[in-house]
């Protein structure tokens, strides 16, 4: 059972996620909290695999619970929630270690697949959602931008092209479909590129590369 921890400070919102997780047949909700403290504490406490977190809730906010639930060793994946699908703050937090973020009205089946897809050590990088959000908020500075550039340089020019895909949101074996490569080879270079760049996720990796002006 994938075991996940809903934080929202709106009762009905995380009655809702509990009903819809828990209807998937694999998934157990451990726990609940109403604000980021709650969630720092239940994260260490309970030892889930996935935290879905609010954005906005009074006190202690999402960002700053993602932040320090994302910086553990041991750190369950954090996938932020909002209504809003243009969020400057689930930007930041994506930069902070969260691997990705879905809108409140997600259609259950999505939710839980997303679920699944997080408890199993991936990012969601949804090309419809996620490439708005980075694109809308992502700070084009050119110090910013040469900065990007500057450790983009590190890779070779296989793993530049497997980056610049990675960034539009396909998974390994749309890339390798593209760029005429296996899957397992594809998953290889994404590996080697992450550790190369010092990046935790291919979130972080797409907003390299927007950030690089590149995508």
């Amino acid at each position: 059972m994938i075991r996940v921890l809903i934080v929202d400070d709106e009762a009905l919102v995380r009655s809702g996620l509990r009903m819809i997780l828990e209807a998937a047949g694999d998934m157990a909700v451990v726990g609940e909290a109403r604000d980021g403290d709650e969630a720092i504490a239940a994260a260490v406490r309970l030892r889930p695999q996935v935290v879905l977190m609010d954005v906005r809730m009074p006190g202690t906010d999402g960002l700053t619970a993602a932040a320090r639930i994302s910086a553990a060793s041991d750190a369950p994946g954090v996938v932020m929630l909002t209504t809003f699908d243009l969020d400057e703050y689930v930007h930041e937090a994506l930069r902070l270690g969260a691997v990705g973020f879905l809108l409140k009205d997600t259609p259950p089946r999505e939710l839980a697949a997303a679920v699944r897809t997080v408890a199993a050590g991936q990012a969601i990088l949804s090309p419809a959602v996620i490439k708005r959000l980075i694109t809308s908020f992502v700070d084009k500075a050119p110090s910013r931008a040469e900065s990007a550039r500057g450790r983009l340089a590190s890779l070779t020019a296989r793993e530049e092209d497997v980056i610049r895909v990675l960034a539009r949101g396909l998974s390994n074996a749309e890339i390798g479909r593209e760029l005429k490569l296996t899957e397992a080879t594809v998953k290889a270079h994404v590996s080697r590129l992450l550790a190369k760049l010092g990046l935790a996720n291919r979130v972080q990796a797409a907003i390299l590369v927007h950030d690089a002006d590149l995508g």
